[in-house]
């Protein structure tokens, strides 16, 4: 738990600049199973303090790896002399950032830190499951993580905050042969928000999920190809999440769209069908607890709910400070960064399509010849909206029945005009949180969303 030696310095400020003051600490723990041999036991904390300083259009930044008093007054003043020397160098000329109300935030009092050996025990109890409960496998693996970011911020205006924002997960990948001998993988990742002591207390409440897994891993080891071309398919919601996220929410978010990104010229025009509405969310969605909620950026933004499409039109971007000064917006609390050698960039937190009524069975049983498309290994996309995603399970759509499992294959397409092709929106929200978005710096994000039928182009062998 970090101590408050930060605002003790905010007399310090320099009176005419923006000045954010962050102490960071990042832990991770981590331990990987290979066939029940333990082949990876990490455990890792990251700490320091950071600066930075905004005048007139420029920023000076500065960190240190120590989280002392006299580490603070150096980075203070490391920042405000860089930012002069910019100002005085590279004069931008732009007017001071808006001036936010003040507040403060503080989330939970500190986590728990379990010992190595909790990880190593319970990854083994999975691993015992898996080995005696599908037999047909070729190689299996378990990996039990927990990161956790804790961030005490204090700015010159803006809210002052201490957070902390721990997950912990379990990941279980199969993999079996095909008839002909070529590995089949499938994995699955469960847990969410939360250290792994309260996440992970009974293995037995995955054993289900693992079954699940292992019946659809045998369905696809005797699976097929995909006809290639475009096709009607059904997205299930983590293809869903994804697509909202690599090839949509990058797209808007307004660093990358004065980069010259395809969303530059698309604002308030249609981008999707009037069925597709799309929210970044901050903390609570749909009623509930966002799966990596976010209170406060490290800009000392208040965070708040960025609606991106509504109703098939682009309405906004994801904006820092800056970027909302210059498209006249305003901030929401998407200026995050990853340690606290980093400087906050424009990013996501739970990026998510909402859900309409339609149910699944009666999206599947809307096709005749197309395929249901439920999960993704990977996947990559460009501002201008194009993307290829692997899809790792799925199944083939039969007049209006699930058919055979798909072996792995790919689609592609150009986000805002596939888009425009959804016709049915699933009524269930499915969210992912277990990865990293990794632009520039890793950050942990949610992504989320129903089922869309759409009309997609799908690889073949």
């Amino acid at each position: 738990m970090l101590d408050d030696i930060l605002s003790v310095r905010k007399s310090a400020f320099d009176s005419g600049s923006h000045t954010e003051l962050r102490g960071q600490l990042n832990r991770s723990r981590r331990v990987t199973l290979l066939s029940g041999n333990v082949v990876g036991n990490a455990r890792s904390d990251v700490s320091g303090v950071s600066a930075r300083v905004y005048k007139n259009g420029t920023y000076g930044f500065s960190s240190m790896a120590d989280y002392t008093p006299e580490a603070v007054q150096k980075v203070l003043k490391a920042a405000s002399d860089n930012a002069a020397f910019m100002d005085r160098h590279v004069p931008a000329g732009k007017p001071a950032l808006p001036a936010l109300k003040h507040d403060v935030y503080k989330t939970r009092k500190g986590i728990n830190d379990p010992a190595q050996k909790v990880y190593i025990d319970f990854s083994k109890a999975l691993d015992a499951y898996v080995s005696e409960h599908c037999p047909e496998l070729i190689s299996r693996v378990v990996v039990a993580t927990e990161d956790s970011m804790e961030k005490l911020l204090v700015t010159s205006d803006g809210m002052d905050s201490h957070t902390i924002l721990p997950r912990s997960y379990c990941y279980v990948f199969l993999t079996a042969q095909t008839p002909d001998g070529q590995p089949v993988e499938l994995f699955k990742a469960f847990g969410g928000e939360g250290t792994f002591d309260v996440n992970f207390t009974d293995p037995s409440v995955w054993y289900g999920e693992i079954d699940k897994l292992y019946e659809h891993l045998m369905r696809k080891r005797e699976g097929v190809y995909a006809d290639a071309g475009l096709k009607t398919v059904i997205l299930g919601g983590m293809m869903t999440g994804m697509l909202s996220h690599e090839a949509v929410g990058h797209t808007v978010e307004a660093d990358l769209v004065l980069g010259g990104s395809v969303a530059g010229h698309c604002l308030n025009q249609q981008v999707a069908s009037e069925k597709v509405t799309l929210t970044d969310f901050a903390n609570t969605a749909f009623g509930k607890r966002c799966p990596l909620p976010v209170f406060v950026d490290d800009e000392g933004t208040k965070a708040q709910d960025v609606p991106l499409i509504e109703n098939g039109i682009l309405t906004g971007y994801m904006n820092s400070r800056e970027s909302a000064l210059h498209f006249g917006m305003e901030p929401r609390g998407n200026a995050r960064a990853w340690q606290f050698s980093d400087e906050p960039l424009i990013r996501m937190r739970n990026t998510s399509v909402h859900p309409g009524t339609d149910k699944l069975e009666d999206m599947i049983a809307s096709i005749d010849d197309g395929y249901y498309l439920i999960d993704s290994g990977n996947g990559q996309a460009d501002t201008t909206g194009e993307f290829m995603f692997g899809v790792t399970m799925g199944y083939e759509i039969k007049n209006g029945k699930l058919g055979r499992a798909l072996l792995d294959t790919t689609i592609s397409g150009v986000a805002f005009e596939m888009l425009k092709t959804v016709d049915m929106v699933g009524d269930t929200v499915v969210w992912s949180s277990s990865g990293f978005c990794g632009k520039k710096q890793p950050m942990p994000v949610g992504m989320g969303g129903p089922a869309l039928r759409c009309k997609v182009m799908i690889g073949g062998r």
